[in-house]
């Protein structure tokens, strides 16, 4: 299944709520795999109401056109703080920010990588790992991406002591 070709179909979708497909995700599973579709609107934070208008437009052509065999779950999410980054042009919006990434296969020995977004370019993307500097990847090599919330910034964790090790970084 091609979820980019899911989440282009669904983005006209949800435009008439005034919302966008940021992607989506399937997660198979051998009882119940689930369709995960994640929205965002341009001038305000996505609410439960914009899930659930999403979810009942999304469910009606997922019924009439039947692009997925099998059962599954549709769920209909907001990006959250630890945003998935499905496109180049996420993470060009991120550069700058910490990212959480797991290629498809390793490169260069390495298949997950945590760091600061550095580039971001259609053919290309750098990440500052931490401990090991630039890494360069092709964006059709991921698997999946996150943004890596700052929760001390955030004000959700405590600042780190000084002299003691960053647990955020």
């Amino acid at each position: 299944m091609d979820t980019r070709v899911l989440a282009r179909r669904f983005d006209g979708i949800v435009a008439d709520l005034g919302l966008t497909c940021l992607g989506v995700e399937w997660i198979p599973s051998g009882g119940q795999s689930t369709l995960r579709v994640y929205i965002d609107a341009a001038d305000r934070e996505v609410g439960i109401d914009d899930c659930e208008s999403a979810s009942r437009e999304l469910s009606a052509i997922l019924d009439v056109e039947d692009p997925i065999p099998g059962h599954y779950v549709l769920e209909v999410s907001s990006p959250g703080m630890d945003r998935p980054l499905f496109t180049p042009e996420h993470f060009g919006q991120y550069v700058g920010e910490q990212a959480r990434v797991v290629l498809k296969a390793p490169v260069d020995n390495r298949r997950r990588l945590r760091g600061r977004i550095i580039e971001a370019a259609p053919e290309r993307i750098v990440v500052d790992v931490e401990g090991a500097g630039p890494f360069a990847f092709a964006h059709d090599d991921v698997e999946s991406a996150r943004l890596v919330p700052d929760w001390v910034a955030l004000g959700y964790a405590p600042a780190p002591k000084p002299g003691g090790r960053d647990r955020n970084h």
